[in-house]
């Protein structure tokens, strides 16, 4: 299943030079909850992301109990993560462009350290170790190229959509094999969390409208968390199964 690692960072880098430009929707930047709230701007979208961060950290916190080896992809997720809380309250202060780098680069990070962690478990953990850094690569790469495209006036935001997508593809796919450990179904709740979490950015303004109490994108932040919480609580509750998987290795 390599293949797909493969796939993912092959379409991301083709996406860059065959297909043309895809630039992010104009109103982007436009978020329907604007209102100020004890000094702080945006305030909802901004306190939104305090979950990631202490989800994050608890992730961090929880992942010692795992084998060396085995811990460092869900490290760098959930070190991802509570970056990605912090990145995104540095960008929710004060939405633009220069900002939005920060929020976009440890989600880039947190996908691409769950792909090789998923690997880990379901094809080979010598694979997964060995996928690691390269996808941690490719998922810098793709934010730092679509800053480097907006700055030269041809803004492409298509290969970070393909390393985000392409992962969250990728572990679907992934999951449906068979885990060294119990609790392997986990990954479809996490992913199926985290879908309705992105349908609801992009219906952030028509849910704010409901009755102006949250806003789709501020409910993002909050369903992303749940998620990740989810990933946790799967990682405290499983179990290695005896034999670990259908032929797999595991070395």
């Amino acid at each position: 299943m390599i293949w797909m690692v493969s796939a993912v960072v092959i379409a991301a880098v083709l996406a860059m030079v065959l297909l043309p430009a895809l630039p992010q929707p104009a109103d982007y930047l436009d978020f329907a909850d604007k209102r100020e709230l004890l000094g702080v701007p945006n305030f909802w979208d901004v306190m939104s992301n305090l979950p990631l961060l202490v989800v994050g950290a608890w992730g961090a916190y929880v992942v010692a109990r795992l084998q060396p080896k085995e811990k460092w992809p869900y490290a760098f997720c959930f070190g991802a993560v509570a970056l990605a809380g912090i990145g995104s309250t540095y960008f929710h202060l004060a939405p633009d462009d220069d900002r939005l780098m920060w929020d976009r680069l440890p989600i880039a990070l947190g996908f691409m350290a769950l792909l090789s962690a998923v690997i880990a478990e379901r094809v080979s953990l010598r694979a997964g170790m060995q996928a690691l850094a390269p996808l941690l690569i490719a998922g810098t790469a793709s934010v730092l190229y679509w800053r480097w495209s907006m700055l030269r006036g041809t803004e492409n935001i298509l290969p970070y959509a393909i390393v985000q997508y392409g992962a969250l593809a990728a572990i679907v796919a992934l999951a449906a094999l068979r885990s060294r450990y119990t609790r392997g179904a986990d990954l479809f709740v996490v992913a199926g969390i985290y879908a309705v979490a992105k349908i609801t950015e992009v219906l952030d303004k028509p849910i704010y409208a409901l009755g102006g109490v949250l806003s789709g994108h501020t409910l993002k932040h909050l369903l992303a968390a749940v998620a990740v919480g989810w990933l946790v609580r799967m990682l405290q509750r499983r179990e290695p199964l005896s034999p670990p998987s259908s032929g797999l290795p595991t070395r």
